[in-house]
């Protein structure tokens, strides 16, 4: 009677999370990333060894802990590819913020481990090292103030990015991490550009950034003797980059076989920068060419997919994290096979380390999040309507 009255709540039927994210999702994607964390452990159990023994402990203690970090950081990359872009931009936002504040304290509280570059804060039974996660947050943060800016009245995000840029570039450069403060730079570059930035100002960028190198050049030993190792035409056998080239030229296109790899035993660095090294020596060139389709399946699709994107937000943001997703592999590559100068980059999802792999976790559970598909979120809604 009551509902004869006054009329009943209308139900809402909605579609359960899960296979709303599983339909909406870029499944190719997904499977790629699950494809180069599976050949990480691969990889780990032939690099780490040699480094566990060193420090006297089980055989693939390193491999244990990489399949820890491994769970954790898909755990996580489900979660955050679940949220909407709202969410997204606020976790950026809070993430960024935190990891901003570490960055500040590294020079009071952090560590070198010998390395020659205050990056990480030591826990003792584990370390963090902070630009892994400023990474993600950097480039939603920035995505957020340009598209502010392209609003009516909006305010002057471009310029407030490039401040922000400015001071990130600053602090990393003091530890000093330049291959970090190159790759957030590149990021702002391409986030700008796309935000339609005039090619005389880019220019202008790209020459302060050249003035900017040779300054460092001139008052870094630490960059100045990377520099000088890269342009040196000739290459000091028993250096890491000596031992990689050698690797890989051992292996050839198949790779001298499983275990059989000798560089593990001889870099010390096999298990993170040079782990490329490892798989083109065991596994040849056709494991190489794998890893680089995955990584250019992951790219690709994610920018065929923003490319579809009406809201300026998602475009931008989708944009700064693919593109650094996949720059990033691309210079810890280059490195190994000697296209660059030594940068101290990790290889996403393959190389051992908790602080970059679950920050690539996070960096491409926003890219998933951002490119799932979602009803009138595409440029060609516009058009259809305007017919």
């Amino acid at each position: 009677m009551t509902e004869m009255v006054y009329g009943s709540n209308p139900v809402r039927v909605t579609e359960p999370v899960i296979p709303r994210w599983w339909r909406t999702i870029d499944k190719w994607s997904l499977t790629a990333i699950m494809v180069l964390f599976g050949i990480g452990l691969l990889l780990g159990l032939a690099a780490s060894v040699p480094l566990a023994s060193r420090n006297g402990l089980n055989d693939f203690y390193y491999v244990q802990r990489q399949a820890v970090f491994g769970v954790v950081a898909l755990v996580v990359m489900a979660g955050v590819s679940m949220m909407p872009p709202a969410m997204i931009r606020r976790l950026g936002v809070i993430g960024f913020a935190g990891a901003f504040l570490a960055l500040m304290l590294l020079p009071f509280f952090g560590t070198d481990f010998g390395k020659g570059a205050v990056r990480w804060f030591s826990f003792g039974f584990a370390s963090v090292q902070p630009s892994e996660f400023l990474k993600p947050g950097f480039m939603v943060i920035v995505a957020w103030l340009m598209a502010a800016s392209q609003d009516l009245n909006g305010p002057p995000g471009k310029s407030v990015s490039f401040g922000l840029t400015f001071v990130v570039v600053m602090l990393l450069a003091i530890q000093p991490d330049f291959g970090q403060a190159a790759l957030i730079l590149f990021g702002w570059g391409v986030i700008y550009f796309v935000a339609g930035a005039p090619i005389t100002l880019i220019g202008i960028i790209l020459g302060i950034v050249g003035f900017g190198a040779t300054i460092a050049y001139e008052s870094s030993e630490h960059f100045a003797r990377r520099i000088d190792g890269f342009l040196n035409p000739e290459i000091d056998p028993r250096s890491q980059i000596g031992y990689a080239t050698n690797a890989i030229q051992e292996g050839g296109f198949f790779g001298v076989g499983v275990g059989e790899g000798q560089v593990k035993w001889t870099l010390p660095d096999a298990h993170t920068d040079f782990i490329i090294a490892v798989a083109a020596e065991e596994y040849g060139l056709i494991l190489v060419l794998i890893i680089l389709a995955l990584y250019g399946t992951i790219v690709v699709r994610s920018l065929f997919r923003l490319m579809r994107e009406r809201d300026p937000f998602i475009r931008l943001a989708g944009t700064g994290l693919a593109c650094i997703f996949g720059v990033q592999a691309m210079i810890n590559m280059g490195v190994a096979v000697r296209l660059l100068p030594a940068k101290g980059m990790t290889l996403p999802f393959v190389s051992y380390g908790g602080s970059s792999v679950i920050a690539a976790g996070i960096t491409v559970g926003m890219l998933l999040a951002l490119t799932r598909s979602r009803p009138q979120g595409e440029i060609g809604d516009i058009l259809r309507r305007g017919r």
